[in-house]
């Protein structure tokens, strides 16, 4: 019997490259442009004057609509989705899996008398109860107490998913338990965003009193890895774990970087103007894609959005992506790290800050006012990294991301900060040029030049740090370290909890010292001075990559945890618990549950890579091996039976020697594996379980592996039942 790799490559010479993807045909993107959402002009042709003041305004500050109002939006909703063909809605949210979810209602129902009837009323539209029992909850619900309620999210409008033949209205919502603990990743994040508004604008008037809203702006970078389905569908692991478990390296992989920004591949081409189409469809505002530096690794990115909506698009971006890669018989790979020896694949969070009168606060101005407030922003940004770097580590952590952290191509676990020379340079002037105590005679540091240190134009004044996990590149921190299958939410909301925290501590700061007297800018500058001392450890401008870092990272006392259960342990220490629970965003019952959800998704997800790994080990890989040795062994004794020597068998005696080591070794070490599991299964508490899992487990993964590669490499090709590398990575 033909093994699925074999077929899966006699499949691949019948894979139509001229699938016909749905396109613009001469189009406008502009005229496509968020045809499928609810928003816009779409909201005005469809809602009553009244109705839609009061979704603005609901949108702009966060007021809630009244009963009334929402049955006049749910209505001009319902209108506008049943033109388009809509029959069914749901609320959209995202729990705590890493995914999106979605249950649908039918706008159909039955009236008293049998009679049909499409509705679709304002409570329908504000909330519903999904129970959604099985979702993670970390303890917050209880089996008997299985109720949850998802409730509209105003500020992320409505927008119709396509699939197939149907058509669903989505309706953005957050998910909480009865008790009202949030119970996914909106929720938080709402909050860290309401908080970040209220302490920047505070600080904001120090210099604009005109400013009334500032807006955390996100730009994400998505990278990913597509595959041919039929090939993927033949290795176990890329179905069940995302990642390949084994795989020799190729000869050729990406060390002559012809694969990064070349001519994107005929195949590749249609997927992506495929699902861009449809992603302009919901809205989605993206603008690049390139090849990445692995074979088979791309890119895309969208212009900047406020934060809430950019996080929503990039959990729509990868559903969207899967679904239409389906159409086109591949696979898209959103795993941090699905081949080994070649670079994975990250979601740089690109964040800064806006305000409603115009002004990016992390970009200079033009007068020493304006390029006062962006030193004060750009410096309270490194305190809060600084002071919640473990924060910072912890919201990027997952199993799938440890494999990539302090890779080639990704920055370590140590979290530092990166300004480049120029504002490093100004930093320091700042920090020596003054006395500890400024007076009036320092005011001349006012006046600072800081242009004489950075252009106006910001944006490539400084060279790129690749190897920096939170970098600024020019009118914006890039937060480098977040893994390609995360959600942004989590780093998201942290980094805006962190700053608003840092800027609220900054005001009373700077107001204590106003209070004994000090001139304003002269009570700024001595903060911001002392700001800048307290977190100059953090600040590194060098090669994140290497071992002098790690070395000299201890020394300044700055953490390196490169695993994800102890990472997790700074969502629950007691500053961590001060923060969240001062700023609003978390009780101390949401963030144990939190901790305890994250555990448990490490220990199961590395529970199945384990199980799956001694699957093809013991089911796949050895039996190839043993038929091969069997054939070798066979042509030995051949040999030998017709007079030939052990000289005229040495080589064949030296493969069949090396492959029944290899076997050994993985099958002692499949079974030791195994029972470690069972050791740990035996483990009731959630940390330390993980840790187990970790430590006494993982371990195993790169033993197991390094042998099977070895076998790869020794028992003949026709044998081998995986797919290889040079396949899954090369062919088209």
């Amino acid at each position: 019997m033909q093994s699925l790799r074999f077929t899966a490559l006699e499949n691949l010479s019948g894979v139509d490259l001229k699938i016909k993807p749905e396109q613009l045909n001469g189009t406008k993107i502009t005229e496509v442009f968020g045809s499928n959402v609810f928003a816009g002009k779409v909201v005005r042709e469809n809602l009553s004057d009244e109705a839609y003041k009061s979704l603005m305004n609901s949108i702009k500050s966060g007021t809630k609509i009244d009963r009334k109002m929402s049955e006049q939006i749910a209505s001009g909703l319902k209108q506008w989705a049943m033109k388009k063909g809509v029959t069914h809605y749901t609320h959209w949210f995202q729990p705590l899996t890493g995914t999106t979810a979605e249950k649908h209602d039918s706008f159909f129902t039955l009236k008293g008398d049998g009679s049909a009837l499409e509705t679709f009323d304002g409570d329908a539209l504000v909330q519903q109860e999904p129970d959604a029992s099985s979702f993670p909850n970390g303890g917050l619900r209880a089996t008997f107490e299985a109720r949850g309620y998802t409730a509209w999210d105003p500020s992320s409008p409505p927008f119709i998913l396509e699939q197939g033949q149907g058509k669903t209205l989505c309706i953005p919502t957050i998910f909480v338990a009865y008790t009202g603990e949030s119970l996914d990743y909106k929720a938080p994040l709402l909050k860290a965003l309401s908080a970040i508004d209220k302490a920047a604008v505070d600080v904001c008037n120090y210099f604009d009193k005109n400013v009334t809203k500032v807006t955390a702006t996100l730009g994400w970078e998505q990278e990913y890895f597509l595959v041919d389905e039929s090939l993927a569908n033949a290795r176990p692991d890329l179905v069940m774990c995302g990642r390949t478990v084994v795989g020799h390296a190729p000869s050729k992989g990406q060390q002559l970087e012809d694969h990064y920004f070349g001519s994107i591949p005929e195949r590749a081409y249609a997927f992506m103007r495929d699902f861009e189409v449809e992603s302009y469809k919901l809205g989605i505002p993206l603008r690049t894609r390139h090849n990445e530096v692995a074979p088979s690794q791309f890119e895309c990115a969208p212009i900047f959005e406020e934060v809430n909506i950019a996080v929503d698009h990039n959990s729509l971006l990868m559903d969207v992506m899967t679904k239409v890669a389906k159409r086109h018989k591949l696979r898209v790979l959103l795993h941090e790290k699905p081949f080994a020896g070649v670079n994975g694949s990250g979601k740089h969070n690109n964040w800064s800050l806006a305000t409603d009168t115009g002004v990016n606060l992390l970009a200079p101005g033009k007068t020493p006012k304006t390029n006062l407030m962006f030193l004060t922003f750009f410096v309270n940004t490194i305190k809060a990294v600084h002071d919640y770097a473990d924060l910072m580590r912890a919201s990027i952590a997952s199993p799938s991301n440890d494999f990539r952290l302090g890779a080639n191509e990704a920055p370590p676990a140590i979290i530092s900060v990166f300004s480049g020379k120029y504002l490093y340079d100004v930093l320091q002037e700042v920090k020596t040029r003054v006395s500890n105590k400024f007076d009036e005679q320092d005011e001349a540091i006012l006046k600072l030049d800081l242009h004489r240190h950075i252009p106006e134009l910001m944006l490539d004044n400084t060279d790129r740090n690749r190897t920096s996990p939170f970098a600024f590149t020019g009118n914006k921190f890039e937060f480098r370290a977040v893994g390609s299958s995360a959600n942004c939410a989590s780093a998201m909301t942290v980094m805006n909890t962190i700053m608003a925290k840092t800027l609220a501590n900054f005001k009373i700061e700077v107001d204590a010292l106003i209070d004994k007297g000090e001139k304003k800018e002269i009570a700024i500058m001595q903060t911001l001075r002392k700001y800048i001392v307290d977190s100059e450890k953090i600040l590194f401008e060098g090669d994140g990559y290497s071992e002098e870092w790690e070395k000299e990272a201890e020394k300044r006392g700055l953490p390196n945890v490169k695993t994800t259960p102890k990472a997790l342990d700074a969502y629950v220490t007691e500053k961590s618990t001060k923060l969240f629970t001062e700023v609003g965003i978390y009780n101390e019952k949401e963030l144990h549950a939190r901790h305890e959800i994250l555990l448990e998704d490490y220990v199961k997800k590395v529970q199945i890579e384990a199980r799956v790994i001694g699957d093809l080990a013991t089911n796949t890989i050895l039996p190839s091996a043993i038929t091969y040795l069997n054939s070798l062994i066979t042509n030995i004794n051949g040999l030998k039976g017709i007079g030939l020597g052990d000289s005229a068998v040495k080589a064949q005696t030296q493969i069949a020697s090396k492959i029944a080591e290899h076997i050994n070794v993985i099958s002692e070490n499949v079974q030791a594996m195994i029972e470690a599991r069972k050791v740990a299964n035996k483990v009731t508490d959630s940390r330390q379980k993980a840790i187990d899992y970790c430590d006494k487990i993982k371990p195993y993964f790169d033993i197991i592996r390094y042998h099977a590669d070895k076998l790869e490499f020794l028992v003949d090709d026709k044998q081998w039942a995986l797919p290889k590398y040079r396949e899954l990575l090369f062919l088209r």
